[in-house]
């Protein structure tokens, strides 16, 4: 993947399932085909929203196999995910990973459960770098890995040749979220992995964002990217602030019940069922992301004045 070109929303993939709790291969190429047709630059598969812990060996294979037929007929990259906490395994998966021929680059967390140090993350995401046939994206987001990088350790990262960018994803707009982006290394691409911290990502110079809310928006999360490459303030705020109310409610129960069961409700994939220990969705969660959607919706965007009557 040419660093210059990670821009824009890519959407992770989520892996919907029949009523006998296979995984619906023709649910998921006629979703992956949806997105990239309404705006996505391109498709992560394997990320968190893909329930890959969850997965055999098999079914992963089959959402790559799935993904990367939908990239290649829209000429759109594809993300795939990879990696945990021993180094030297994640070294043999991403070169199994690149043997497929399919990946433009990797999502690589940084390692779960030991907790190492920075250096010891650094040292980590060098050795990878070193032996990957694909570029690294580092997949930033304590909360899941009980490993929180600072802004020095990602420029670090960033300086790594091989290593192309990171989904920030910090659940929050902390400090080290501004002091990174206001001295990127060259070729290194922020994302946004906190949907409902995109606008503000995208404010201070973030490249686009990996979000599983926009399974449910697709043109409107890349509307918004634009709106902020054109310098077009206004719209941006306002479907900013949509959108953010949006993936509040997406977000309201763990990911991916909530956007599942919306995609099932509209007809888009089969069934709303994830795999234990994830529950189904809340009615109650489902209602208000509807109503979100729904909001967002009656935005009539493309219209200026419709903008400026929108804000409160």
């Amino acid at each position: 993947m040419n660093p210059h070109g990670i821009h824009g929303i890519y959407v992770p993939m989520v892996t919907p399932y029949d009523a006998d709790g296979s995984v619906a291969s023709d649910a998921l190429r006629d979703l992956a085909r949806s997105v990239l047709a309404e705006g996505a630059a391109g498709l992560v598969a394997l990320g968190t929203t893909g329930e890959p812990a969850l997965l055999t060996v098999r079914e992963k294979s089959e959402m790559v196999a799935v993904c990367a037929q939908a990239c290649r007929e829209f000429g759109a990259p594809l993300i795939v995910g990879t990696g945990g906490s021993a180094t030297d395994r994640s070294a043999r998966e991403l070169e199994e990973l690149a043997g497929t021929g399919v990946a433009d680059a990797a999502l690589v967390p940084a390692p779960p459960f030991v907790r190492p140090s920075l250096a010891g993350v650094l040292a980590h995401f060098t050795h990878l770098a070193e032996h990957s046939p694909v570029p690294l994206i580092v997949y930033d987001v304590p909360y899941r890995t009980g490993c929180a990088l600072d802004a020095p350790t990602l420029r670090a990262l960033g300086r790594l040749p091989g290593v192309v960018g990171v989904k920030f994803a910090h659940g929050t707009v902390d400090h080290d979220a501004v002091d990174l982006l206001g001295d990127l290394p060259p070729g290194f691409a922020v994302l946004a992995g906190d949907d409902v911290f995109l606008a503000p990502l995208l404010a201070l110079g973030a490249a686009g964002g990996v979000l599983a809310s926009a399974h449910l928006a697709t043109a409107r999360f890349a509307e918004l990217v634009e709106a902020w490459d054109k310098g077009d303030l206004t719209r941006a705020r306002v479907l900013g602030h949509a959108l953010a109310r949006l993936s509040e409610a997406v977000f309201a129960e763990p990911n991916p019940a909530v956007v599942k069961a919306v995609l099932a409700a509209q007809g888009r994939i089969p069934t709303a069922a994830v795999r234990l220990p994830l529950l189904p969705a809340s009615g109650d969660a489902v209602a208000r992301t509807l109503s979100a959607l729904n909001a967002l919706n009656a935005l009539e965007c493309s219209d200026h004045r419709a903008l400026l009557r929108a804000q409160p």
